[in-house]
């Protein structure tokens, strides 16, 4: 494979692209690689439990690469404090079932280094769709959290500083669910590092085996 797209919400149709797919537990097809989670914006406390059994379920199965996405979110409505013990039993079943765990965050930065540093979990975080600065860039690579981009460094200058500056040995690349292809992602990315997209590819190729090749 020549381009690795560790989180979208759309099928890829190119054969050098490996996609993760991300999945719920209302979702019915798990014939690609995919991750599930359970997006803090969809918790329902009266069914929960379900959710997390169906999760669980579905970790057992061989192209299932990741849980998420999950994390806190501020903004959504759904009760911080369900999220929060949600968040914390999808961390459980990641180190249980030895898989990378997919983060959504929204304003919740400090809360997630905070279980990061409580619970001090083997398996690789990766927070997706990173657009923030670079104190917070720095502060989340400190504390093993691998940063994952998306089109945001396409027309995003400030981001563009804080991409530039982050150790390639840190970074994953996303489509999530915008409409252009890893491909624009990709070349961007190179643009900005100053080095060939081949030697890009590379890179996050090794990234990618190495969180999640067992």
């Amino acid at each position: 494979m020549d381009f690795f797209d560790v989180h979208t919400h759309k099928k890829s149709a190119t054969e050098n692209v490996f996609s993760i797919e991300n999945k719920y537990p209302n979702s019915s097809d798990f014939t690609k690689p995919f991750s599930i989670g359970i997006h803090p914006w969809f918790i329902n406390e009266l069914i929960i439990e379900e959710d997390l059994k169906f999760l669980e379920q579905k970790l057992s199965y061989k192209n299932c690469l990741a849980i998420g996405e999950c994390g806190l979110d501020k903004l959504t409505k759904t009760d911080f404090n369900l999220q929060k013990r949600t968040f914390r039993k999808q961390i459980q079943l990641s180190e249980k079932y030895q898989k990378p765990l997919i983060i959504h965050c929204v304003k919740s930065f400090q809360e997630i280094i905070a279980f990061k540093k409580e619970l001090k979990p083997k398996q690789v975080w990766i927070v997706h769709g990173f657009n923030k600065n670079l104190q917070l860039a720095q502060s989340l690579l400190k504390n093993n959290i691998i940063l994952s981009f998306g089109k945001a460094i396409i027309n995003n200058k400030k981001l563009e500083e804080v991409f530039k500056a982050m150790p390639i040995t840190s970074i994953l690349f996303e489509t999530d669910n915008c409409q252009i292809d890893i491909q624009e992602i990709y070349g961007q990315a190179s643009a900005i590092k100053k080095i060939t997209l081949i030697k890009l590819q590379e890179h996050i190729k090794q990234n990618f085996n190495t969180i999640f090749s067992k």
